[in-house]
């Protein structure tokens, strides 16, 4: 009776984790890479988990079903570290490089399972291929660590963490439970505890079922842009949003986007322009002019330093600025010279 218990419980968690997978992949939007990331790091769950189930409650279990379980633990890993990516850096395009690495993943581990199917090679899938599959699952979760690192310095203030960030750490929490107890069976030290990250997996799945129709919305995948009109912006809500700026800035250059509103920058980092607008006063005592031009203004002296085969005014259309009487005039500001006699080295800034 205990192991009928144990079995609908488990199986019923992988089944349903798998839909749950499927939705966010199916639903959700373009720019929001993080829920395909959550979407596909669900299905490699499910399908692990699954695995599991069948497994333990069948030794029988024909060997191509082990080797669909292990091929979707090659990309637990993977999957748990872009989604933790994603969802700090505030991603909305998918990255050329993220994709490649995605790709050749698959590619790896379809072109070992052609090469090498368990169902003739067990010895080989269990001495080696086992062992780095869960290799690389531990150093992508350690990678996940990394980044959510500021996070972890919050814990010691929870009020100061937002549900995002809170969900963000039990992620990565249950999933690092879950490699241990399969890391536990795989070394031998106990086969009862194989079981344990199916029933973990479910339990965590179950608590996040009650937290959806509690909250009545998925606000825990996608952030929602918090109002702070009239009040201040906690210093640790601060660091954290000037984090993300600065990666914004740093990556994707926005700053050489002529019409570059405060609304479209607000919304790369996920906040409200009133939220912004109230953070670069607030911590940079800056406007958002001010701010954007400094960067139009570095990149200039960059560009005017390494090169004289372009012309002022193209300088500045080329770093964001309209005209050449707003790009003369911000430039004089911030550098005291002009941008040709910066160029010429005359007076060294």
């Amino acid at each position: 009776m205990v192991n009928g218990a144990l079995f609908f419980i488990s199986a019923l968690g992988a089944f349903n984790g798998l839909i749950l997978g499927v939705y966010f992949l199916v639903s959700s939007r373009k720019e929001n890479i993080a829920n395909l990331f959550l979407g596909a790091l669900l299905i490699a769950l499910s399908l692990r988990i699954g695995k599991s189930v069948l497994y333990y409650f069948n030794t029988s279990l024909l060997l191509v079903y082990l080797q669909i379980g292990l091929s979707a633990c090659w990309f637990i890993g993977p999957f748990l570290f872009y989604y933790v990516r994603s969802e700090i850096r505030q991603v909305k395009e998918l990255p050329k490089s993220w994709a490649w690495i995605i790709l050749s993943m698959a590619l790896i581990i379809v072109a070992t399972g052609l090469v090498f199917p368990y169902q003739q090679y067990p010895i080989i899938w269990n001495r080696y291929f086992v062992q780095i599959i869960y290799a690389q699952w531990g150093v992508f979760l350690f990678l996940s660590a990394i980044e959510l690192k500021d996070l972890f310095i919050k814990i010691a203030r929870p009020r100061s963490l937002k549900r995002t960030e809170i969900w963000l750490i039990s992620a990565l929490t249950a999933i690092t439970v879950i490699f241990i107890c399969y890391l536990w069976a795989l070394l031998g030290h106990s086969k009862g505890i194989y079981i344990s990250g199916a029933i973990i997996f479910s339990i965590v799945l179950y608590a996040i079922g009650f937290y959806l129709l509690h909250r009545r919305k998925q606000d825990f995948v996608v952030p929602a842009s918090q109002k702070y009109a009239n009040k201040k912006i906690k210093e640790s809500d601060a660091q954290l949003m000037l984090y993300r700026l600065e990666r914004i800035m740093a990556d994707k250059e926005v700053f050489r986007n002529p019409n570059l509103k405060l609304t479209d920058l607000a919304a790369e980092i996920n906040a409200s322009s009133h939220q912004l607008s109230q953070l670069l006063n607030e911590s940079l005592g800056k406007s958002f002019t001010l701010y954007i031009n400094e960067y139009r203004i570095d990149e200039a002296c960059r560009i005017l330093a390494a090169t004289d085969n372009l012309t002022i005014e193209a300088v500045g259309e080329e770093v964001g600025f309209n005209s050449k009487s707003t790009f003369f005039s911000a430039f004089k500001k911030l550098k005291g010279v002009t941008p040709a006699v910066y160029q010429q080295g005359a007076i060294k800034v």
